[in-house]
């Protein structure tokens, strides 16, 4: 069933449980007091329904049931229509998760439709049930509640994103490749978490210059003050949150580059260590050439060679061996090949 609660509140107190909207319709003009009717996933024809009989408006409806809208908070005449983005954060999965809470706040009239099983909004009237002087101002008491329960939720958020920033800068200088991953994934989240958080310090501030137009009770105005101070630094610490991910990723850009080229200077460091190595072998070879061409020379079995008669062939064949490696030998050495 769509209708998970459904109350008829009158000076603060609960008065009846209808068990089906006909029924809360009916009690309502009889007792003259507030609806409260809290819907769960209905369908079509249960939220036309209750926007046939409050009148609300077809945007708004259309909105509710579909879902997947951002936070906000919009005026049609006498009704407002509020869109929450509830958060939790699953510490075995690392993760945050978000839900959707639409409210139809009229004169006499709560309507809460959920579109996720979080937050528990039956905590949020046993609050007020508990509380018959603050559910006595009317509908507004009943967003204020609400909104109060779904920033209160994002506190438990806040702490799990700072500890999973904490393991990611330690995670960051000890060379942990899957860092930049994680690091990515968890500012989809941060950003995530702001476009929840972000539009509700300008609808609490709207709900703040409408109040006294709208005669809202002075204590409720501020307790949404209050609130309106958690969702501040909620923001703050979202933002911070970001900031630091953001350098968190250009650190780690930094420190890969930096290990790309440390890489690379002892890729050249070594090719230039191969290259003195082949420089001094080549040096040796071209030395040891000059005698060999000689040798070769005189050990080629030719009958006619004027040399071999000559005397004094054998000991200029052995200068001419040795001047012409010392010669290289100087060359090399000169250009630092040995």
């Amino acid at each position: 069933m769509a209708l998970v609660d459904n109350g008829i509140y009158v000076r603060g107190h609960r008065t009846g449980n209808p068990h089906t909207l006909e029924e809360t319709y009916e009690l309502l003009r009889e007792r003259d007091g507030m609806a409260w009717i809290g819907l769960y996933r209905p369908d079509e024809a249960e939220l036309q329904s209750v926007a046939q009989e409050f009148s609300l408006h077809p945007l708004a409806v259309e909105d509710a049931l579909k879902g997947h809208q951002r936070a906000k908070l919009e005026r049609f005449g006498d009704t407002l229509f509020v869109v929450l983005r509830p958060a939790w954060y699953l510490d075995a999965e690392e993760q945050v998760e978000f839900g959707e809470v639409h409210l139809f706040i009229g004169p006499d009239f709560v309507v809460t439709v959920r579109h996720a099983e979080k937050p528990d909004l039956s905590a949020v009237r046993q609050r007020l049930e508990g509380d018959p002087a603050l559910l006595a101002m009317g509908p507004e008491a009943v967003l204020y509640a609400v909104f109060d329960q779904v920033v209160d939720g994002y506190a438990p958020v806040i702490a799990g994103l700072e500890n999973d920033i904490d393991e990611i800068q330690d995670q960051l200088f000890g060379g942990d490749p899957a860092v930049s991953r994680r690091i990515y994934e968890l500012l989809r989240e941060v950003i995530a978490f702001q476009r929840a958080t972000g539009p509700l310090r300008e609808m609490l501030d709207a709900l703040q210059r409408g109040a006294d137009k709208y005669h809202v009770d002075v204590e409720l105005q501020r307790s949404l003050r209050d609130v309106l101070d958690h969702v501040l630094r909620t923001c703050e610490r979202a933002g911070s949150f970001q900031l630091l991910l953001e350098n968190a990723l250009t650190v780690h850009s930094t420190l890969v580059t930096q290990g790309q080229n440390d890489e690379m200077r002892r890729m050249s460091e070594t090719g230039l260590a191969q290259n003195e190595e082949i420089k001094k072998i080549s040096s040796w070879a071209a030395i040891l050439f000059a005698p060999t061409l000689v040798g070769t020379i005189y050990g080629m079995n030719f009958t006619y060679m004027p040399e071999l008669d000559w005397r004094l062939g054998y000991p200029l064949s052995i200068a001419a061996m040795f001047v012409m490696g010392f010669i290289l030998y100087r060359i090399f050495k000169h250009r630092h090949w040995l």
